[in-house]
């Protein structure tokens, strides 16, 4: 379970680097190969990870297959982690730290 909020908070950074202004690859790079050690892939999907990862970098663009590979890995991960991950509170929980509300403070 608690893989699943690295996994979410590896793919925030991947997505917050990709859609910066400082889009280093090597950032970029450490992202798609940290997060399949975290999922455990196979040696051939690693393996071709790296290689569109190298292919990207001598074309100079991101690589569609790196780009669904993470998109497909986001939309496995349950909602509650990529919450935790993401840092947001459930209404219902931000809801509870408001008892009431002075008329003072009006």
């Amino acid at each position: 379970m608690s893989t699943e909020i690295y996994q979410a908070q590896v793919i925030r950074n991947f997505f917050d680097t990709i859609t910066g202004t400082d889009r280093n690859l090597t950032r970029i790079y450490m992202c798609v190969i940290s997060l399949a050690k975290l999922r455990s892939e196979e040696p051939e999907k690693l393996a071709h990870l790296i290689d569109q990862m190298k292919k990207s970098k001598v074309k100079k663009e991101l690589s569609i297959d790196i780009i669904d590979y993470m998109c497909t890995c986001a939309a496995e991960i349950d909602i509650t982690h990529v919450q935790t991950a993401f840092g947001v509170r459930e209404i219902s929980d931000m809801a509870d730290t408001f008892n009431s509300i002075s008329l003072d403070s009006f």
